[in-house]
């Protein structure tokens, strides 16, 4: 899906005030987000995303019984449009600083001092279950051994994974904890992008700002002020080397569905598996 279908759709789904022409792309990847108005609206990537954006919306209601800052629904119900799933939000204020991983932190405090919710199920986090699919929707514009060789990695890893004894408590956790979910406004932080919310091992959403740390150019002080803030280095926790290469595995697979359309995503997919290959985790990456 490119910025043209996922006009397309938005203007079938008849949802913002005025013309889709004038609606502001704010972000492409596994959606589409457009700004219009106070109204944002997520154009999801295909119709397999539909149980995730209604489970999305359900938690963004629970966040808000529990006081937790996140973005709020405008439309209690997930659409469904040409085969694409599409949830309308309150649009959020403008940024009044770039987010710190701090923030990140602070708001991870709140969200893992909660009980499982009880009107809807969150699920595990399928950390590595996007990865077929990412890979079939890069087609054969990567060489198979790559996608064979990361199919690899994700059932190793999985069952690892299936066997760690974590060090906190499990319950519901973000997913996807990285700066770029959480906004601040003028009323603080909050969080969006609620759609990998899960109930899990807490340490997922730890291992995030670590990786960050190791394979994003986050500055050491940083990723200090991040585990300052949470209160424990999850890298202290023998599963911590566990959780990142599942995490990597599923990183390096997500972009390879940009591959078909996007040299860019192509060349950042091979250096990723180009390091994971050479077992080198000093290689930096870069997002996309």
């Amino acid at each position: 899906m490119d910025e043209a279908r996922a006009r397309e759709v938005l203007a079938a789904a008849d949802v913002l005030p005025g013309p889709v022409r004038e609606a502001r792309l704010l972000a492409l990847g596994e959606n589409a987000v457009f700004a219009a108005g106070g109204l944002a609206v997520k154009v999801g990537r295909d119709a397999e995303l539909l149980a995730r954006a209604r489970r999305e919306l359900a938690v963004a209601l629970w966040l808000e019984e529990a006081g937790v800052p996140a973005v709020r629904a405008a439309e209690p119900t997930a659409l469904i449009v040409d085969g694409h799933p599409v949830t309308v939000w309150r649009r959020l204020p403008d940024p009044v600083r770039p987010t710190e991983p701090r923030d990140v932190a602070a708001l991870l405090r709140l969200v893992h001092e909660l009980p499982l919710p009880s009107s809807f199920e969150l699920p595990p986090r399928e950390l590595l279950g996007g990865v077929e699919r990412w890979l079939r929707l890069a087609g054969d514009v990567i060489d198979p051994a790559d996608a064979a060789y990361l199919r690899e990695r994700r059932d190793g890893f999985a069952s690892a994974a299936d066997a760690l004894t974590p060090r906190l408590t499990p319950g519901p956790i973000h997913g996807d904890a990285l700066p770029r979910n959480v906004h601040v406004g003028p009323d603080g932080p909050v969080l969006i992008d609620l759609e990998t919310f899960s109930a899990d091992l807490r340490e997922h959403d730890l291992v995030v700002m670590a990786l960050s740390r190791d394979r994003y150019g986050l500055p050491a002080e940083a990723y200090d002020a991040f585990t300052a803030t949470y209160g424990w280095d999850v890298r202290e926790w023998d599963g911590c080397a566990v959780l990142r290469g599942a995490r990597e595995t599923a990183s390096c697979a997500w972009v390879a569905q940009h591959a078909p359309s996007n040299p860019k995503a192509l060349a950042e997919f091979e250096r990723r598996v180009a390091s994971l290959r050479n077992e080198d985790p000093g290689v930096r990456w870069y997002p996309f």
